[in-house]
């Protein structure tokens, strides 16, 4: 391998580039502020301290992680102008873009499991969603993520690379480091395209079939004002999910099949986007929809409100006992 690749940016946006740069350092930093509040909040406040939050942590957490492995190399990309990335650290990307990509797909599939439990056997929701029970679901997802994406940069550094350095991405993608070396590389190229459909698949196909269970469920209840909150509860995570899956389905068709019809440029913004707009959106989403989390920060608000109303008192105070 050589010792060091160099990374290309977002070419199709190269002449906004700084306009571009401003909008995914924005994004970035409401992503990390809204995402660390959120962890803050289902921390300290023990009322949140219950499946679904647990589940909204894990995923918060997830998005700090996931967000923080590519955006601040592509912003310095654009202000910097630094395009190297050292072969090891790109292998290091690699493994954790794709292993949090993978965690964040276990995690909604376990958040549509939560939303099936409470809605379909709401009596037994505490009983069955034990903290046993949701420490073996978040390390089952963990080591699932972890078995299928190791292989990856192992194979990645098996390859033979002729003297060509430049990866065509703004971070060290799977397929854009495989496509820069030379030889055969259909071993990669199989082994992400089944792992992109089986992980994707089956997330997808077992939260199809925990919501096709939940509105039976919801069917059934007489009451409509029941239906409606039984539909509010499950309204966040849809939203989330769409956030999540949308803009990765859609990168990932386009480039694995639409490389003669759409800009190369096109490819890696929509990867970009797949990566920092969901973890930007999610702690918005939540925050609107979920009681709870509204609550606990207008609490935190009108506190901050007090606390500085009283330092205004005490320090009109002061200044009166000077004069």
């Amino acid at each position: 391998m050589p010792s060091t690749f160099y990374l290309i940016g977002i070419p199709v946006l190269e002449d906004l580039g700084f306009l571009t740069s401003i909008s995914f350092c924005i994004l970035y930093v409401f992503a990390i502020v809204g995402n660390s509040l959120m962890v803050y909040i289902i921390w300290t406040e023990k009322n949140l301290h219950g499946p679904m939050f647990f589940f909204l942590a894990m995923l918060a957490v997830n998005d700090l992680a996931f967000s923080s492995s590519t955006v601040p190399k592509m912003l310095g990309i654009f202000w910097l102008n630094d395009c190297g990335i050292e072969a090891s650290a790109c292998l290091t990307q690699m493994f954790f873009v794709h292993f949090l990509s993978v965690v964040e797909s276990g995690v909604l599939a376990a958040m549509a499991y939560d939303r099936y439990i409470a809605i379909c056997s709401p009596l037994r929701y505490t009983s069955i969603l034990t903290y046993a029970v949701l420490e073996r679901i978040a390390a089952s997802i963990l080591v699932r993520a972890f078995i299928t994406i190791f292989p990856i940069p192992v194979l990645v550094g098996r390859l033979h690379y002729c003297g060509d350095d430049v990866v065509l991405h703004s971070y060290c993608e799977h397929m854009a480091v495989v496509n820069v070396a030379c030889g055969d590389t259909r071993v990669n190229s199989i082994y992400g395209l089944v792992l992109s459909l089986s992980i994707t698949g089956f997330d997808l196909i077992f939260i199809g079939l925990s919501y096709t269970m939940i509105l039976r469920a919801i069917f059934r209840l007489q009451s409509r004002d029941a239906r409606y909150k039984a539909v509010g509860t499950c309204g966040s995570h849809i939203c989330v999910i769409i956030a999540a899956y949308l803009p990765g389905i859609f990168s990932f068709v386009t480039y694995r099949f639409g490389q003669k019809t759409i800009p190369h440029g096109v490819h890696i913004f929509l990867a970009n986007i797949y990566i920092v707009f969901p973890a930007f959106l999610n702690p918005i989403i939540y925050g609107v929809k979920t009681k709870q989390i509204r609550a606990c920060v207008w609490k935190m608000l009108q506190i901050k409100q007090k606390v500085y109303k009283d330092l205004r008192t005490t320090y009109g105070r002061t200044q009166e006992d000077l004069k």
